[in-house]
């Protein structure tokens, strides 16, 4: 089994061991995300030829605010009007998928690597990968990090600062560390938008 395979698997790999097609896209991608980080606010067009070069797999509206930080552009699945405040970093040494009309506040780590915990092990850098999956309408808010194998469900909504280590089903607030459902959205929330706020017409 080769270091691709075993990481694709779940298995531990040697990060150094990577076979020369997957550093040469780590290259790529970086010397874009340089690029992209380095764009002015009014240079729009550019960061969409940017960032559109640099994610294959980007779905229309998508808007990234720099800085921002990225392992593998190929491996960074993203749906329709995604938007993502400053400061978002995603180490997908293999794949995430983010889905439509997804929002990420400031400052939003996504993580799909991790090193064994025994110190015996990391010697040869030795890690784990597994895939982090977003569904559709969720909002992440600021300073969240979402940890290996995690799948957040449509609707969801996570709160700021929480640390995401399991698996958060649809519909929910969830916040916290470790991260844990505090209530189901209901309809109430469509008549008030924060504490006793209500909604007003437009």
């Amino acid at each position: 089994m080769d270091v691709v395979e075993r990481m694709n698997s779940g298995r531990l790999y040697a990060c150094r061991d990577l076979p020369p097609e997957m550093k040469a896209e780590y290259y790529r991608t970086q010397d874009l995300i340089y690029d992209y980080n380095l764009c002015r606010a009014r240079e729009w067009d550019k960061r969409v030829a940017l960032l559109s070069e640099m994610i294959p797999d980007l779905g229309e509206g998508a808007c990234i605010e720099p800085p921002f930080y990225l392992t593998y552009g190929s491996k960074l699945h993203v749906g329709k009007h995604f938007y993502a405040n400053w400061g978002t970093t995603i180490v997908n040494d293999i794949d995430v998928y983010i889905g439509d009309n997804v929002m990420f506040a400031t400052n939003v780590s996504i993580a799909v690597t991790g090193h064994p915990v025994h110190y015996k092990l990391r010697p040869r850098c030795d890690q784990f990968s597994f895939p982090v999956r977003i569904g559709n309408n969720v909002w992440i808010g600021t300073n969240v990090v979402i940890l290996p194998g995690v799948t957040i469900g449509d609707n969801a909504v996570i709160g700021a600062g929480s640390v995401v280590t399991k698996d958060i089903p649809a519909n929910v607030v969830a916040l916290g560390t470790p991260c844990k459902v505090v209530r189901e959205i209901t309809d109430r929330d469509l008549e008030y938008y924060y504490h006793d706020l209500r909604v007003d017409e437009r």
